[in-house]
């Protein structure tokens, strides 16, 4: 299977997420006294407080991960999702980034037929319902940075699938 870019668009990646972007469709309104705009609610962040004996209490978090460009054409032989909370992603520099999701399958596995591939402008960041079967990121750029929210502490949330070995599937990063 060869996936080609799509853009990036709220109602392409509504069932796996929300954009995250500061656009005329979003809701605005000044603050500060009129010196800035503020668009509001851009996604819907959630993480399950519980956690596992053992661990910290989980909570949601910010930090920043610094991408390194990718090849291509590329091949992948996996996703992951987070069960206890979303994770959102959005980019600190003027840099694209590409964006894989799958819709969940049987047996609580991804349906890797339903695999679609987002070009993300720099001004784009996704916010990964809880559950969203994803690839880690696909910086294009070296030393790609995004602040990145999601739920931290409380046990593991993070489930991984390799794809079979007889069935790759490549990137082609003609836009």
């Amino acid at each position: 299977m060869v996936l080609i870019p799509e853009p990036l668009t709220a109602k392409a990646f509504a069932p796996f997420g929300d954009v995250i972007e500061a656009n005329e469709a979003a809701r605005s309104f000044l603050i500060n006294g009129g010196t800035t705009e503020r668009f509001h609610d851009l996604a819907v962040v959630t993480a399950e407080a519980e956690g596992q004996a053992g661990h910290e209490a989980a909570r949601v978090g910010i930090s920043v991960f610094r991408g390194q460009a990718r090849t291509f054409p590329l091949t992948i032989g996996m996703l992951e999702r987070h069960p206890k909370g979303s994770q959102a992603f959005m980019p600190l520099q003027d840099q694209a980034y590409f964006v894989v999701v799958a819709p969940q399958g049987e047996n609580d596995k991804p349906d890797l037929g339903g695999l679609r591939l987002f070009y993300a402008s720099s001004k784009q960041g996704v916010n990964y319902h809880q559950g969203t079967w994803h690839h880690p990121l696909l910086a294009l750029s070296d030393n790609a940075d995004f602040l990145v929210v999601d739920r931290i502490g409380g046990g593991p949330n993070c489930d991984e699938f390799f794809f079979p070995d007889d069935d790759p599937i490549t990137i082609d990063a003609a836009l």
